[in-house]
């Protein structure tokens, strides 16, 4: 077998020293010829950074490298000057990005052989940089932009380095469409997706592939890739189980799996685990939630439209628009109306369900109970719904008093809910909030096995189970045990008043 590119992003490497390759020149085929300014919005380690320098060795006419690959056959693998941006480093400041920038444009002159003698600001030396290279080698230059906003999102707890930084680089940006002439490609890639009215606005002529269905597959694996490149990787394993673990971002092709995922899952003896999710830093989600009233649950039943998912504005972050651009949601549906199009989201996989909701409850609660998820995994498989009235009663027992008192979340009726579904999404339950029947929605369904279980939640002494009889919200579910429960919150007390519950059948 190949060896695994475990955090190789270098196409020439890769395909060197006989790693495994999953082959994307067909959509970087179709990228080169039909399009002149591009750009890709991906979750981080997603393979964007891979993809880019594939297309850098496509330009800079190394054929043999791609021996085998679709687009050995198909392509002229013609030279031209490549200009490489790369936003790694640190960007703590509007200084430390300036001087970034410098040591990139002084990296590609070396590379290129050209000198930037203008160099009085970035932007400046990047046209020379640009023009300098196209005279020099007589043809127009290719240039790739990865991470393009790492600037701006490794500083959004600090707005106004944030906002320094995004000027920065509107203006450094704006160079490209200047110099047209002198350009035969450009692509960037990145996690958000500022509207054209903001970062890129000297880039209209900027065309968004990140949800066309052509390049829905450019970056992940699909399950034809698991069930056939990997599949000797895989021997023996529930490919059933990685499916349900790290399968279901969907950008409009195919659903697919995170690279990092799968290869970590490998490398790691098949211990499913929060790879992915670990390796970043998502706290930033947390001052939202501190500003943002959400009620969690309702995370799984968001529906967009496309200027929603469009826009990034540093001034008015969203929630939503962060969680689907980072990766924690993903599209669930394409929905096309009369007034345009609509896309639902939901939590990709279980991975991001049980870390995401972890990371909530932690927030809401201010603790993490491990143990006891496990216990409530457990009561509800075996139907033992004392146990599980112990369990949740416990749960709200256990929050700081001063968790209330020093916190708005408290005072709302979506918090019960938000704390309530956490702890049992954090679990890995397969939970279905606001679950929509003929007479209404229900709060919360829980699905484990043939069991089901259809909850209420009400704040006060309005009857729960009541209005679940009543409403017979039972009648979706046919052939199933099916259990009713209904549970009261009395806000003064910060505690469940009520718990009620029968078995339908």
């Amino acid at each position: 077998m190949k060896k695994l590119p475990i955090g190789l992003q270098t196409f020439s490497t890769i395909r060197k020293e006989n790693y495994l390759y999953i082959d994307k020149t067909d959509m970087a085929y179709n990228l080169i010829n039909n399009y002149k300014y591009a750009f890709l919005s991906r979750p981080r380690r997603f393979g964007k950074s891979l993809f880019l320098d594939t297309l850098r060795n496509i330009f800079e006419g190394k054929k043999e490298l791609f021996r085998g690959l679709y687009i050995y056959d198909k392509y002229e693998f013609e030279k031209y000057p490549v200009i490489k941006i790369d936003w790694a480093g640190d960007f703590k400041s509007l200084e430390k990005t300036e001087k970034r920038a410098k040591e990139i444009l002084k990296d590609n002159q070396e590379r290129l052989g050209v000198e930037c003698s203008f160099d009085a600001t970035s932007a400046g030396c990047f046209e020379e940089l640009i023009r300098q290279s196209a005279k020099k080698y007589q043809k127009p230059v290719v240039i790739l932009i990865d991470e393009y906003d790492k600037p701006i999102l490794d500083n959004l707890e600090n707005k106004d380095v944030a906002l320094q930084n995004r000027d920065f680089l509107r203006s450094f940006y704006g160079i490209i469409k200047a110099n047209d002439e002198y350009i035969k490609f450009a692509f960037l890639t990145g996690i958000s997706k500022f509207s054209k009215s903001n970062i890129f606005s000297g880039l209209n002529m900027l065309e968004d592939i990140s949800l066309s269905s052509d390049f829905g597959n450019v970056c992940g694996y699909t399950q034809e890739n698991i069930e056939n490149e990997f599949r000797e990787y895989l021997k023996g394993v529930d490919l059933n189980l990685v499916k349900k673990w790290y399968n279901g971002y969907y950008f409009l092709a195919d659903k697919v799996y995170n690279p990092f995922d799968i290869l970590q899952f490998i490398k790691n003896k098949f211990i499913f685990r929060n790879y992915w999710f670990k390796s970043g830093n998502p706290y930033f989600l947390i001052e939202l939630l501190k500003k943002q009233h959400y009620n969690i649950p309702q995370l799984e039943n968001i529906v967009v439209g496309e200027e929603l998912l469009d826009s990034f504005e540093v001034e008015k972050l969203k929630l939503e628009v962060l969680l689907f651009q980072a990766g924690y949601l993903t599209i669930d549906k394409f929905i096309q109306t009369p007034i345009g199009v609509r896309y639902k989201l939901k939590i990709p996989n279980l991975e991001v369900q049980i870390s995401l909701n972890s990371l909530f409850l932690d927030y809401l609660t201010n603790n993490l109970f491990e143990n006891e998820r496990l216990e409530v995994y457990e009561a509800l498989l075996e139907a033992n719904l004392n146990k599980f009235k112990e369990i949740i009663k416990s749960l709200f027992a256990s929050i700081p008093y001063n968790n209330y008192v020093k916190n708005e979340i408290g005072e709302y009726e979506g918090y019960y809910a938000s704390v309530f579904f956490s702890y049992l999404a954090g679990a890995g339950l397969e939970i279905i909030p606001e679950d929509v029947t003929n007479n209404g929605r229900i709060d919360l369904t829980i699905k484990i096995n043939e069991k089901v279980y259809i909850i209420e939640f009400k704040v006060g002494n309005e009857k729960a189970l009541k209005q679940i009889k009543e409403k017979k919200y039972y009648e979706k579910y046919q052939n199933k045990e099916i259990y009713l429960i209904g549970i009261n919150f009395d806000e003064k007390e910060k505690n469940i008043s009520n718990f009620e519950w029968e078995k339908y059948r």
